[in-house]
């Protein structure tokens, strides 16, 4: 009977890590198709929290890449939305109303409150005092950290300007997709870091 338990639970162990062993050298090309809803949700979770909101894609898109709001923490959006009429160098002023519902839709929808992987790790180590809340996003740990590697001669590339410039590198950026196996950039192809 010990011989019978015994092998029995040694061949469930062996099953465990063969399946172990293909999910972890499974092609991971980024595509859904045939995947269980897990590995799908967790392919998913390298996003950031976009959820589309017209009046921001009006407002604020108009003017430059509606960032997705998953890309900053709530006290920072809190932050920028209280002082608009100095939108880094611009008046960016809205009306009372309209600042208000956008700074709820980006408060709601910022890495403070986002339940994606990478959002929430814009949030971390965004402990700051008031004086010291970030702004930019480039100015967080986490993207710095993504971007450590990047050499000052991609961003002089013509489309390219600086690390704020997401869409240029990310083509999916606006809606929250930031895989590095889709880093595309123009004038270079595709990046491997």
């Amino acid at each position: 009977m010990k011989t019978f338990i015994f092998s029995t639970a040694a061949l469930a162990l062996v099953g465990t890590l063969l399946v172990g062993v293909q999910t972890v050298f499974s092609d991971d090309d980024g595509r859904y198709e045939g995947r269980g809803y897990w590995e799908r949700d967790m392919m998913r979770s390298t996003g950031v929290t976009s959820k589309p909101n017209p009046l921001y894609q009006e407002e604020c898109g108009s003017c430059h890449m509606a960032y997705p709001p998953g890309l900053l923490p709530s006290a920072s959006w809190r932050k920028m939305m209280g002082n608009l009429e100095d939108h880094f160098g611009d008046n960016a002023q809205l009306d009372d109303d309209v600042s208000q519902q956008l700074t709820e839709f980006l408060v709601a929808n910022s890495a403070s409150n986002s339940n994606d992987r990478r959002s929430r790790a814009f949030e971390y180590g965004s402990d700051y005092p008031d004086t010291m809340i970030p702004l930019r996003i480039t100015d967080l740990p986490y993207f710095r950290h993504e971007h450590n590697e990047i050499p000052q001669w991609v961003l002089k590339r013509a489309g390219i300007g600086s690390l704020s410039e997401c869409s240029a590198c990310h083509q999916n950026a606006e809606k929250g997709w930031f895989n590095e196996h889709d880093i595309y950039i123009k004038g270079i192809g595709r990046w491997d870091d």
